[in-house]
């Protein structure tokens, strides 16, 4: 069955229908990783978006469930450029068109994404519409005006946990507990918590500052998530009560951004976004630099950013973005990327021991 890609510029796109064969609208992003297509598939960021992946061949090594980072598959659908139905691999436990067939996404296969990703670093990311239907030209201006009216919406709210949930270290325990703020968290991060002997207890995007504080926890984790930063108004009002506390705070990607606006600053939409498992980043204390797993659309504008508040801690090689922020007489540290990496590398995992640190050194009464 065809199916067919239509941009919100008009530009459109023919290929083969491998998932559910139903339309959808959706933000379309891209992702330049190789591997881990399940991983992104599961990962709550792409709430409401649509991935194109860039590398030509998805689905060569099947599905392996241990490998989702959620229980879910939050992309609207996916593009690529060829999807096997053939897994090679040992592990494997079913095949990556069946598991969109089963959660209903839409998928195209034999589209030019070189092209088309080509076409999203040059006009910027942008609405389109995956169909199986032939649409008339007379039916275009309607139907153009329609894609370019969505946006996406209450991803934090779709994603975040329904209630809050305790889970034990999976290591012998170090006597810390940590509060998790999900706004769409991964699995990972909480799997490299309780990795590293603590206690966590992960809370959804609903709760309040007075119920997170009255857990008591070491240390506060604000995690990954979709959309729109500035969306979550109820959450940024709860950081700026969580700021003012002295509890030690990580926080990453969608975290990070939101502590940013809790304390003032201003975030804004990228052209085309980071994603994928390649992006260098400067350490702006030591000069090293990571390669880093990365999925986000929008930053924090560094010209908001009041020094007496926080300062640059990371940048991005590339384009010179924040990638980082250290707060100043505050025991918090945010970053844009993933240190818990899953599809990796695994470059910057290091910084969940740091967090261990920050929590040790404000027990004993001294920042880290």
């Amino acid at each position: 069955m065809k199916a067919y890609l239509i941009l919100e510029d008009g530009t459109t796109y023919c290929g083969t229908s491998v998932g559910a064969p139903a339309e959808v609208i959706a933000e379309i992003v891209f992702n330049t990783s190789m591997t881990g297509y399940l991983e992104i598939l599961t990962d709550p960021s792409y709430c409401g978006q649509a991935v194109v992946f860039t590398y030509p061949l998805i689905g060569n090594y099947g599905i392996c469930f241990d490998d989702m980072e959620s229980k879910n598959i939050w992309p609207k659908a996916m593009i690529a450029r060829n999807i096997s139905d053939i897994p090679s691999n040992f592990r494997s436990e079913n095949t990556l068109p069946n598991l969109l067939k089963k959660y209903h996404i839409p998928a195209i296969s034999g589209i030019d994404t070189r092209a088309l990703t080509k076409h999203l670093r040059t006009a910027g990311t942008m609405n389109g519409m995956i169909t199986t239907k032939e649409y008339l030209q007379e039916d275009l201006p309607k139907l153009l005006m329609k894609i370019r009216g969505y946006k996406v919406t209450d991803g934090v709210r779709m994603t975040t946990a329904k209630e809050a949930e305790e889970y034990a270290p999976t290591a012998p325990s170090i006597g810390k507990r940590v509060a998790l703020y999900d706004m769409g968290e991964k699995e990972n991060i909480l799997r490299s918590l309780r990795a590293r002997g603590i206690t966590v207890k992960n809370f959804p995007a609903t709760a309040s500052a007075k119920e997170i504080l009255a857990y008591r926890p070491d240390g506060i984790m604000i995690s990954n998530g979709p959309g729109d930063p500035k969306d979550n108004f109820h959450v940024i009002q709860e950081l700026k009560e969580i700021y003012a506390s002295d509890v030690p705070v990580f926080a990453i990607c969608l975290g990070h951004q939101l502590m940013a606006l809790a304390t003032g600053a201003d975030t804004y939409k990228l052209p085309y976004g980071h994603r994928g498992a390649n992006h260098p980043v400067k350490d702006l204390e030591t000069g090293r630099v990571y390669i880093t797993s990365q999925n986000h659309g929008y930053a924090v504008d560094m010209n908001t950013v009041d020094p007496k508040v926080a300062v640059a801690a990371y940048e991005n090689v590339n384009d010179k973005t924040n990638e980082g922020l250290r707060y100043v007489d505050r025991n918090i540290l945010t970053v844009q990327f993933h240190p818990e990496a899953s599809p990796g590398p695994k470059d910057t995992e290091g910084l969940f021991d740091r967090f261990v640190e920050m929590m040790e050194a404000q027990h004993a009464g001294s920042f880290y």
